[in-house]
C-alpha cells in the first residue's frame, strides 16, 4: 500500500487504485478536506472576502496533473487561491503570510522518487499544521464531509509568479547575510539542482551574491537523475565535478528545496548532519542563544552550542515538533539533521535558500577551506538504515521489547526509542512518511557507528522473528 496520510498532509504513488494510491479522485478528496477544515475554522476571512489558500508545487512529473486537481477542488469549494505554480516548499511557506492567506499547500514528494507526489499543508503562518489539526483533516476525508460553493460563490486563481524572486529578496536582506562580504571572495560552486525548483532558485542566488554558478541537473523536467534524497551514495557526479572545476563546494538540494547538503572542496560529503551545525556555529557567533534539532539529528550541535555557551534541546522527529520545541525554547536556529535549517529570523520551517546564504556568509567571513571548515567541528559519524515493514511486524512490540533490554541505558520514548549510550547513541522509530522502520546510530567512527547499527538490526530480527 502506497497511500500514507499522515498528521502532515497525504503522499502516494501516481496511479493505481484509490485507496492504495495518489490517485485523482484521492487528491481531491484531501484537497477538499483540507478546504473544510479551513472553512471549519472560519467562514469568511475577517475582512469579509472569501478564505484564501498558496499553491506551488516541485517539478515532478505529476506535478501539473496534481496541481490543477488540487487547485480546482478549493475553487469548488468557494476559496480563492493564489497559484505560484513551480515553487519551493519555502517559498510557499514565506508567501502565506504575506498574501495575508488562511493557508497553503505545496505539491512535493520531498525526497521521494518521481514516481510519488505528496499535499503538504500549511495554517495561516505558513508553518506545518499540528497534530491534532492533522487529525482533524483525515476525520473529515473519512466522512467526506464535504459542502461544495454554489455556481456564484465559487473561488478564482490569481496567478503569482514573482514568489521566488521575492523569497530571495527576503534572503538577501536577513541582518546575517553579508552578500558584499561573499561577492569579495569570488566563491565557484557547483549546483545539482535534481531537476527540480532549486535548479532555478539556487543559482539565481548565487549570482546575486555574486557566485560563480556551475549547474548540474538543473533543468525543471521532474526526470531525476538520481535518487532525490541528498545522501552520499546518490552524489557520486557532483563529487566528482566540484574537483574537475576546482569549485570551492558544491551544494545539493532535495526536489522541493528544504533539505540542504554541501560537498567540501575535496570532493567529499560535508555531511548533511553538518549542514545545520555549520548555520549554527555561524548564527551562534553573532547572536547568541539556544538550539534544537530533533533526537535523529547528531551530537555537534549540542557540542557546538555548548561551546558558544547557549542550551541545546531535542524534539521530536518531524518539523511541526521542532518549530514548537523552538518557539517553547526561544532558539534562534534548529533544525534537523538532514540537512534543514530553521532560521526564525527568517521563517519557522526548512529553508535551503536561508542555509546557502548563511553558510556563505560564514565561509566569507574565514580564511579557511570547506574542508577545513569541516574538520574543525566535532567528529562524529551517522549509520542511517532501514527495515521494510510488512503486516506481520508488530513495531510497538519491537520497541517495548528494546526498551526492556537497554532499561539500564539512558532512555528516551517521546518518539520511537532513543537509546543514549555515553559514547554512541542508536534511535528506532517508525517512519511517518514511507512504510519502514529506521535505525539511525552516531559513534565516534563509521566502523562504530556501522557495527552499531548491525547488531542492533540483529537484535531486532530476533526479536520479530525475521
Amino acid at each position: 500500500m502506497t497511500l500514507i496520510k499522515s498528521i502532515s498532509g497525504i503522499r502516494g504513488t501516481i496511479g493505481g487504485k484509490v485507496g492504495d494510491n495518489l490517485t485523482p479522485v484521492d487528491a481531491v478528496k484531501f484537497a477538499s478536506a483540507y478546504g473544510t477544515f479551513l472553512k471549519q475554522g472560519k467562514v469568511k476571512s475577517e475582512d469579509g472576502r472569501k478564505l484564501k489558500v498558496v499553491i506551488g508545487r516541485d517539478a515532478r512529473i505529476s506535478g501539473p496533473m496534481i496541481h490543477n486537481l488540487v487547485m480546482n477542488t478549493l475553487l469548488g469549494l468557494g476559496i480563492d487561491v493564489i497559484d505560484l505554480g513551480l515553487s519551493t516548499t519555502p517559498t510557499v511557506e514565506i508567501a502565506v503570510p504575506m498574501e495575508n492567506a488562511d493557508g497553503g499547500i505545496i505539491l512535493t514528494a520531498s525526497h521521494n522518487p518521481k514516481q510519488w507526489n505528496a499535499l503538504k499543508l500549511l495554517n495561516s503562518k505558513g508553518e506545518f499544521l499540528s497534530g491534532k489539526e492533522g487529525e482533524l483533516i483525515l476525520e473529515i476525508a473519512e466522512s467526506e464531509a464535504f459542502d461544495f460553493a454554489d455556481v456564484d460563490s465559487l473561488g478564482e486563481i490569481t496567478v503569482n509568479d514573482a514568489y521566488m524572486d521575492i523569497h530571495i529578496d527576503e534572503v538577501l536582506n536577513l541582518p546575517l547575510v553579508d552578500a558584499e562580504a561573499v561577492a569579495k571572495r569570488k566563491f565557484k560552486v557547483v549546483v545539482d539542482g535534481v531537476n527540480s525548483s532549486g535548479g532555478i532558485i539556487i543559482p539565481k542566488l548565487l549570482e546575486q551574491m555574486g557566485v560563480e554558478c556551475v549547474k548540474l541537473y538543473c533543468e525543471p523536467n521532474g526526470h531525476f537523475p538520481h535518487n532525490p534524497e541528498p545522501l552520499k551514495e546518490y552524489l557520486g557526479d557532483i563529487c566528482k565535478l566540484v574537483l574537475e572545476e576546482k569549485a570551492d563546494f558544491g551544494i545539493v538540494v532535495d526536489p522541493d528545496v528544504d533539505r540542504l547538503a554541501f560537498i567540501s572542496n575535496d570532493g567529499e560529503m560535508f555531511g548533511e548532519e553538518y549542514t545545520l551545525v555549520a548555520c549554527a556555529d555561524y548564527v551562534l557567533s553573532k547572536t547568541p542563544g539556544n538550539t534544537v534539532s530533533n533526537m535523529s539529528s547528531s551530537r555537534a550541535l549540542r557540542d557546538i552550542t555548548n561551546k558558544h555557551n547557549g542550551n541545546y534541546e531535542a524534539s521530536a522527529v518531524g518539523e511541526v515538533n521542532v518549530v514548537e520545541l523552538m518557539k517553547a525554547t526561544n532558539a534562534i536556529i534548529g533544525g534537523e539533521g538532514n540537512g534543514g535549517i530553521i532560521y526564525p529570523e527568517s521563517h519557522y520551517g526548512r529553508d535551503s535558500l536561508v542555509g546557502v546564504a548563511l553558510f556563505l556568509t560564514h565561509l566569507a567571513n574565514l580564511d579557511v577551506t570547506v574542508a577545513e571548515l569541516r574538520a574543525s567541528y566535532p567528529q562524529y559519524y551517522m549509520s542511517k538504515n532501514k527495515i521494510e515493514l510488512t503486516p506481520q511486524l508488530d513495531v510497538d512490540a519491537i520497541l517495548v521489547a528494546m526498551t526492556e533490554k537497554y532499561k539500564e541505558e539512558n532512555i528516551t520514548t517521546i518518539d520511537g526509542v532513543k537509546i543514549d549510550f555515553s559514547e554512541n547513541w542508536v534511535h528506532l522509530r517508525k517512519s511517518n512518511t514511507e512504510p519502514i522502520i529506521r535505525i539511525y546510530t552516531e559513534a565516534a567512527t563509521q566502523e562504530l557507528a556501522d557495527d552499531l547499527a548491525e547488531r542492533i538490526i540483529g537484535e531486532i530480527k530476533v526479536i520479530a522473528g525475521i
